[in-house]
C-alpha cells in the first residue's frame, strides 16, 4: 500500500451538532443495530449517498 492509498483510507473527523431529541433517537437506533452512534451516523450517511447516486443515474 502506497502513501496515497493510506491517506485515502484514513477517516476524516467532522464536528457535528445535534439537537438532544435527534441524538436520543439516533443513539437508540444505533443500540438496536448493535452499532456505536458514530458508526450508525456513518452507516446512514453512506446509505443515503448510495441511494442518491443510484437515483441520479451516476
Amino acid at each position: 500500500m502506497n502513501n496515497k492509498d493510506i491517506k485515502e483510507n484514513t477517516k476524516k473527523q467532522v464536528p457535528l451538532r445535534l439537537n438532544p431529541s435527534l441524538w436520543q433517537d439516533l443513539n437508540a437506533w444505533a443500540e438496536d443495530d448493535f452499532r456505536s452512534l458514530n458508526g450508525q451516523i456513518e452507516y446512514l450517511l453512506t446509505e443515503c449517498v448510495k441511494k442518491r447516486k443510484k437515483g441520479s443515474g451516476k
